[in-house]
């Protein structure tokens, strides 16, 4: 087990001593062994939904914990299968992806409708599947943003998917059309029993302004967690809030002052906190992205993710390009430290 104090360095006691006053930790529903009895049943979620998120649970090196590690891999689409695969070429062959996830401890793996169709008769029965339905290809010149529907969610039923995921871009002018297909698509998969989990990411060139990233705001992230549980996605990914106050400096939409003198601080764990707020209180389970990969500081960076999600009220990681963009023992390292935060009993709820 790797060292959490030590890979957190000078923010070891900022992140690790850290208490939520804005939302406190008794008001949330946190992660546990129990989620599914404590949280998921008072739903109108059909008996099938909870079995496959129960599997989600009871698989890999987190079984029996509540958290999820995932392993997503939809990368080449959005980001080109060159720009994803050429630092570890093994991965443009699918069935080394699925491998690495199994490996590597994870839940479940998360990939293209091509890429899980391709070896899914060999490992659906080994670790749960998540079929990624829409993506953003970016062949088209000049580049476009939008999610474009690749998939229909009978096909990841029937190649023996636990779940499916979509992407919506919200802020976006294409979102509204998005809002209606993956409503549509997740109302079908709860039918036929899957779980349900939404990138609920943001997409606007006015969401960077004076030099700031408001796509990372936690007020604007939260209310994309909001709207993605109002879709019922039973998980919402997102991306770990930088910054705040979104709203407010943009100029738009509606929000509260106690949104940023009250509920949260410059503490990532009290923006991440906002952000599991949105989430229904911690009914539909947060998990942040693990990013792009960097080199060097990944496994500290991964490790810091982590800490802050778990200590907000989140569910898990879903890191990608860290783990498979390196050689295939380092990325189960990567992998294996994420884990060790979930299953650290230091690692507490703030």
């Amino acid at each position: 087990m790797n060292d959490i104090t030590k890979l957190l360095g000078s923010e070891a006691d900022t992140l690790l001593g850290h208490v939520c006053r804005g939302v406190p930790a008794e008001t949330i529903h946190p992660p546990g062994p129990d989620f599914v009895d404590r949280v998921m049943a008072q739903s109108d979620r059909r008996p099938n939904v909870l079995r496959n998120m129960q599997a989600l649970f009871d698989h890999g090196r987190l079984a029996g914990t509540g958290y999820l590690s995932i392993l997503p891999v939809d990368q080449g689409i959005e980001h080109s299968a060159g720009a994803s695969f050429a630092p570890n070429p093994r991965y443009f062959d699918p069935a080394n992806i699925v491998e690495l996830a199994i490996e590597g401890g994870c839940n479940a793996v998360a990939s293209t409708l091509g890429g899980l169709a391709s070896v899914a008769r060999r490992y659906a029965h080994r670790i749960p599947m998540i079929l990624k339905l829409n993506h953003n290809e970016t062949l088209s010149y000049p580049a476009i943003y939008d999610q474009t529907l690749f998939a229909q969610v009978e096909q990841a039923f029937e190649m023996g998917c636990v779940a499916v995921g979509a992407t919506i871009y919200f802020g976006s002018h294409e979102s509204r059309r998005q809002i209606m297909e993956i409503s549509e698509a997740f109302e079908r998969a709860h039918e036929l029993g899957m779980v349900t989990v939404l990138w609920a990411y943001l997409r606007n060139p006015d969401f960077k302004t004076d030099g700031t990233n408001y796509h990372v705001a936690a007020d604007l992230t939260g209310q994309a967690n909001h709207l993605a549980a109002t879709l019922k996605a039973d998980i919402v990914k997102q991306k770990l809030p930088e910054t705040n106050g979104g709203y407010r400096d943009i100029g738009f939409g509606h929000t509260h002052a106690k949104v940023y003198d009250e509920l949260t601080s410059d503490n990532p764990i009290d923006l991440a906190r906002y952000q599991v707020a949105n989430c229904y209180l911690g009914r539909a389970g947060l998990i942040n992205s693990g990013g792009g990969s960097k080199g060097a500081s990944d496994l500290a960076e991964a490790v810091r993710t982590a800490v802050i999600n778990k200590r907000a009220g989140g569910m898990g990681l879903i890191s990608g390009r860290k783990a498979f963009q390196k050689p295939t023992a380092e990325g189960i390292e990567l992998l294996n430290a994420i884990q060790d935060v979930y299953l650290s009993p230091e690692v507490t709820l703030a």
